[in-house]
């Protein structure tokens, strides 16, 4: 904790002592596991269920609550989703704003010939709301991915109403095809599209206030740039802002506040500090914080805290470490840091952060349980 505080006060935040409250994780369902769970999120549509995907290909519908006993198989892709790598597989899902009225889900997975990752939409059964209608599938974007690491993703619908996806850089390792400065290339950015379009021969439009629209060469989709693999963004449902955790190289973890347009400055730089500098014209935003391997390995990002059971975590955007398990809190006031602290240590992976329709947050682990976090008062 001392060394994430003088990390802080290094650049230039001034974090004093923490206001915060620690936290537990208290499991969420204890009679159910799953496999490789890595992410939880809801259909905002009343029913209060949650939706657990499995990393493998499958999405398991779940009724909120303790004493839940069983899971529902949403929609299974195991047999389309490329799983050889340990960063492949089915990563991400959002629902759709007007999902009630629709049914319409999209999810982003990993396939094969050629390796690639895709963005495709599905569509609820007509007939029974806890079954997706696996054939339905409509591809919406595919991403050629050289190498089986650095995927991203997270897939979210933004307070506009327009889809965002992150991508990872391609993989290996340091950026070695130079995608995270190059916006000719989606990968190693942030898109943000528009999947409602008025010609609807075309799967996804780009919205016409998208930065790089008028930039000879450069992908109309991208949102922002510069990031090595963003694994899990998420909106602040109250302010609207795009929070982001990008997964470092060798040294540092970083936690961004993604602004359109935004140079993230990878590979010049990993965090706030030099990687491979080479000139740019672009401003490059620093980290809202960072953290070196004394204190972890893969960042894992997560949520502002907006729900109603813990006031004292009012305003706290939560993250972890995917190795370490460590979970932190910091508060902005004003654009600035000003409260960091250390809420758990625990043993488990984190891989992932979730949101219920009111707000309350999970998370995921790799020892196949789901936990809601609880602010230890």
């Amino acid at each position: 904790m001392k060394s994430l505080i003088l990390l802080v006060v290094l650049l230039g935040a001034g974090c004093a002592e923490a206001a915060i409250p620690k936290v537990r994780m208290v499991p969420a369902f204890p009679n159910l596991e799953f496999d490789r769970p890595l992410y939880v999120t809801h259909a905002n549509d009343a029913s209060g269920r949650l939706f657990v995907v499995e990393q493998p290909g499958r999405i398991h519908a779940v009724s909120n609550g303790a004493t839940t006993k069983n899971s529902v198989v949403f929609l299974n892709i195991t047999r389309q989703v490329r799983a050889d790598h340990n960063e492949e597989g089915l990563l991400a899902l959002t629902f759709h704003p007007d999902y009630v009225i629709n049914g319409h889900f999209y999810v982003y997975y990993s396939a094969s010939n050629p390796r690639r990752g895709v963005l495709s939409r599905f569509t609820v059964s007509k007939s029974d709301p806890n079954s997706a209608d696996s054939a339905s599938e409509k591809v919406i974007l595919s991403v050629e991915q050289p190498y089986g690491n650095h995927n991203g993703a997270s897939v979210l619908f933004g307070p506009d109403g327009y889809l965002y996806l992150s991508l990872g850089d391609g993989g290996s390792g340091g950026d070695p095809h130079g995608h995270g400065q190059n916006l000719g290339t989606l990968l190693g950015s942030i898109l943000r599209i528009d999947v409602n379009p008025s010609d609807t021969t075309r799967p996804y439009s780009i919205p016409s206030d998208n930065p790089f629209l008028s930039v000879k060469g450069a992908r109309g989709e991208i949102w922002a740039y510069g990031l090595r693999n963003v694994w899990r963004m998420s909106f602040d449902r109250l302010t609207g802002e795009l929070w982001a955790g990008d997964v470092g190289q060798n040294k540092w973890e970083e936690i961004d506040l993604i602004v359109r347009g935004g140079n993230y400055g990878w590979n010049i730089r990993e965090g706030a500090h030099d990687y491979d500098p080479a000139p740019t014209e672009s401003i490059l935003i620093d980290p809202v914080i960072e953290y070196g391997r004394h204190e972890g390995v893969s960042v894992t990002g997560g949520y502002v805290y907006r729900g109603a059971r813990f006031p004292s975590l009012q305003g706290v955007y939560l993250y972890a470490d995917y190795v370490t398990g460590t979970i932190w809190g910091l508060r902005l006031a004003s654009g600035k840091l000003t409260e960091s602290a250390v809420l758990l240590e625990q043993p488990n992976n984190i891989s992932s952060f979730g949101e219920a329709a009111d707000g309350e947050l999970f998370v995921t682990c790799f020892d196949g349980r789901i936990y809601q976090i609880e602010a230890v008062k």
